[in-house]
């Protein structure tokens, strides 16, 4: 390693790298030459070196090659990442080096798609994306660290959710006739959408009243594609006794492979369809302009709370990946459990309180008993 001056004025600073390959920058003055110098002989000695020549890939290329090898994602959710590279990612950061990328670049990249008007959900989906291909930089030794970690981003409100009554659920369904079937079974059992409409009929048993969600279908780009659940988990999800006989009903004749709920065509039943040609009227008509099917699902979270069901066995009937999401999300479904057990604590240190008054007004006479007392009388 040495930093020298060069005949033509400028200072040449160089280096060798672990694998004795030499590097070598030019600069106007000394004291940048050194700077430099000592960088990178601070960062090979911590490990933390990186060939210049890696980190000058673009953006644009390496996204490609992130993009490419994300074999695990769900249809529906490579579908939205490939639309957030093409639409917020790329038509900034396409030709920028990889080495070039600043955190106070990513910063300022966030203010300007949040004073855009961008919802803060997209803002925050589009930093994930471009975080996730600077962190397959780091770990493929092309950046020292992800540079966009940390990033201020903006909050996400939380709309507030609608849960329908028992009566409501029964006037919607039968608003919505002659598909009355399809809103009870999503108020009742919570499945999303996707899992209802490829939900097959070898997976109702009718005996044991239980569902098995086991598949979920999405429509990317047009198209129906089926894939597993949301968390990639089956579940047995509980049926009410009520709906036995209707679904008995439904799927009477149909051979085990077949959908249990499909459209009039007899194709997969799609959401935008059944929300413009059955559900929004519905909806409408009890005077629930604006419900979505999703809000069936929070439907049947609350009825289960409702009736005594505890976290766990929500987070199981709805299939979340754990207690502290359902927690999470419906929070303020779960206040009166913390009343009750409050009043259970006041129960028990009233019961304990009187006990100890009972104690102390029936308790043995100690000088009575003791060895060599005389009683007096």
């Amino acid at each position: 390693m040495s930093v020298v001056k060069r005949p033509n004025g400028k200072w040449r600073a160089r280096y060798r790298d672990a694998a004795g390959k030499e590097h070598a920058r030019h600069f106007d003055r000394k004291v940048d030459a050194d700077r430099w110098h000592a960088s990178m002989k601070t960062a090979l000695a911590r490990g933390e070196w990186v060939d210049p020549a890696l980190a000058r890939v673009t953006v644009g290329d390496w996204a490609a090659r992130w993009f490419a090898n994300q074999v695990q994602l769900k249809p529906s959710t490579r579908q939205r990442y490939g639309s957030l590279l093409r639409r917020q990612v790329l038509p900034v950061w396409e030709r920028v080096p990889l080495s070039a990328v600043t955190h106070a670049d990513v910063g300022e990249w966030v203010r300007r798609m949040t004073q855009a008007g961008l919802a803060p959900s997209t803002v925050r989906q589009a930093h994930r994306v471009f975080s996730l291909l600077l962190a397959l930089a780091v770990r493929d030794g092309r950046l020292t660290r992800n540079v966009a970690a940390g990033v201020r981003l903006p909050r996400v409100g939380r709309s507030e959710k609608v849960f329908l009554t028992h009566g409501q659920v029964g006037e919607l369904a039968a608003a919505a006739e002659p598909h009355g079937l399809i809103i009870r079974v999503l108020a009742y059992t919570g499945l999303r959408w996707g899992e209802l409409a490829a939900l097959r009929v070898r997976r109702v048993d009718l005996v044991k009243r239980r569902l098995l969600v086991a598949e979920s279908v999405t429509e990317v780009n047009g198209r129906a594609v089926f894939g597993t659940p949301k968390t990639h988990q089956r579940r047995s999800v509980p049926l009410p006794r009520f709906l036995v006989e209707p679904l008995a009903a439904q799927i009477a004749g149909r051979s085990g492979d077949e959908l249990v709920f499909t459209s009039p065509a007899g194709e997969v039943l799609r959401n935008n369809n059944f929300r413009r040609r059955v559900f929004d009227r519905a909806a409408e008509s009890i005077g629930l302009a604006g419900l979505t099917p999703h809000e069936l699902r929070h439907t049947a979270a609350s009825l289960a709370v409702a009736e005594g069901a505890n976290v766990k066995a929500v987070q199981r009937m709805l299939g979340h990946a754990s207690a502290a999401m359902t927690l999470d999300v419906y929070a303020d479904l779960f206040e009166d459990d913390l009343d009750q057990v409050a009043d259970r604590l006041d129960r028990a240190a009233g019961r304990a309180a009187a006990d100890s008054v009972r104690t102390e007004g029936v308790g043995p006479d100690l000088d009575a008993v003791r060895p060599g007392h005389r009683q007096h009388g």
